[in-house]
């Protein structure tokens, strides 16, 4: 690939502006690629470049040597990016709306009306808090979650935490497609008026012949028209779920079975909620990508508002309509002979799909790293299949995760919420804030605080549903 500044009819873009991956929703796979240093993992093997991060270099004209937001670099200084306040905007809205808003209703179911409402803004502030901590070490010491880990705590604590970022992403996925098997083979069983001979468990199964395939793309811009797919769906199916529930709410009022506090399940509840607030891994990302930085924390408590406010109306909504039959596929609480119902169903079931590799492929890339070191592919093509036949048996062990958990899914994603996503939201930004950052007596308090507020959650949270598993 021709170097972009050498061209005669392109005009020389500075090294240190961030362009063509932040013009529209097609550089959001960028930000998930961001999430490891690619010094950490592995070469890559795409025979399209020399080098998969010179291309990227090229592509949004910086200098080769600028590397992305989560790579090791001496310098503490932070690149500019080149993303309005708008484009900030609307990327943060899709780093925190995934699959996680689309448990929420089970998770209402869980907790009770009343607690997890409270619950749901009592996360939402404490992990504003948390953020702003982790984007004032950012401040101080430049880079990303792993490298300031580094820069702090060394290279364990780096070690540490993309590891949890990894274990969270591996577990996103599991979620995501034990929930597709669930919602498509209710949208089968409506739609063909009959019982599905397939089970969930097995189409968990037939999704690994399409995940597999695409495990093997070692470029995540080329993800860039299946994460923009995924999103329009997303959205299609929450504004139908949202006037589906005032309209019923409207005409039939609250359920009868409605329960303000559910004290044997709401564990289940806390864990959940957690687990939807999935976007803080992209947090830095998205900042080192915006033109104006110094607004991102005004632009992040604007954010966290409305998202606020979009995860209570899911979950409270469709809650307060269904009450005690509220399902973890939501859609199949809706009228299974309704057309629009059986099209949103589908949608939302082949969103979830697809968005699956997207957030696979970081998880993938930072554990092939740690296996196959600098090894490329493409100079070797034992190399190359050594690493897809990692591939193929990564994404056939979340296959079997998903599988073991296909009969308990609110259970599994209160889990990835309590074990994977608690240390991220909470604990290492309030250790790695007093370690670097905190310079009085009252900041270090309030760190330790936020530790051991963490600390305790995930493991009250995470042994009791372990134990309620158990039971069921």
């Amino acid at each position: 690939m021709a170097n972009l500044h050498s061209s005669p009819n392109v005009p020389p873009v500075p090294a240190n502006r961030f362009t063509a991956p932040y013009r529209t929703f097609f550089s959001y796979p960028d930000l998930y690629g961001s999430l490891f240093p690619r010094d950490y993992g592995a070469q890559s093997d795409d025979e399209d470049s020399d080098d998969e991060d010179s291309v990227i270099d090229e592509e949004v004209g910086r200098e080769p040597e600028t590397r992305p937001l989560l790579g090791r670099r001496k310098s503490t200084a932070q690149k500019q990016g080149d993303a309005s306040s708008a484009k900030t905007f609307f990327l943060l809205i899709k780093s925190f709306i995934g699959t996680g808003v689309l448990f929420l209703p089970k998770a209402f179911k869980n907790g009770g009306l009343a607690f997890s409402v409270v619950a749901l803004v009592v996360v939402a502030l404490v992990s504003c808090l948390a953020m702003h901590l982790l984007l004032q070490c950012r401040q101080k010491y430049g880079g990303g979650y792993g490298e300031i880990g580094e820069a702090i705590g060394g290279k364990r604590v780096r070690s540490i935490i993309l590891a949890s970022i990894t274990i969270s992403q591996i577990g996103f996925v599991c979620a995501s497609l034990i929930f597709t098997a669930q919602n498509m083979n209710s949208f089968l069983e409506a739609v063909l008026h009959e019982s599905w001979p397939l089970s969930t468990k097995a189409l968990i199964g037939l999704q690994l012949v399409f995940l597999v395939p695409l495990a093997f793309v070692r470029n995540m811009s080329k993800l860039g028209g299946i994460a923009i797919f995924s999103s329009v769906c997303i959205i299609f199916g929450l504004v139908y779920i949202l006037q589906a529930d005032i309209t019923a709410l409207a005409t039939q009022g609250v359920s009868k079975t409605v329960q303000q506090f559910n004290p044997r399940d709401f564990t289940l509840t806390i864990g959940s909620i957690i687990f939807s607030f999935e976007g803080i891994g992209l947090i830095i990302p998205v900042q080192s990508a915006m033109r104006e930085p110094q607004k991102f924390e005004r632009l992040l408590v604007i954010v966290m508002i409305l998202i606020t406010i979009i995860f209570t109306s899911v979950g409270a909504l469709s809650y307060a309509t269904f009450g005690d039959k509220t399902r973890v596929e939501i859609i199949s609480n809706f009228p299974q002979d309704n057309k629009l119902v059986n099209i949103v169903q589908f949608l939302y079931s082949l969103a979830i799909l697809v968005g699956a590799p997207v957030q696979l492929f970081p998880a993938i890339r930072n554990v092939e790293g740690a296996l196959f070191g600098r090894q490329s592919g493409k100079r070797s093509s034992v190399t190359k299949w050594k690493k897809n036949a990692f591939r193929t048996l990564s994404v056939c062990a979340c296959g079997v995760v998903s599988y073991l958990g296909a009969s308990k899914l609110d259970k599994f994603v209160a889990l990835v919420g309590s074990f994977a996503a608690v240390p991220l939201l909470y604990i290492y930004p309030g250790y790695l804030h007093f370690k670097g950052v905190a310079d009085n007596r009252y900041s270090k308090a309030g760190d330790v605080v936020l530790m051991v507020v963490g600390l305790v959650a995930m493991v009250y949270t995470t042994a009791v549903t372990a134990a309620r598993w158990a039971e069921t």
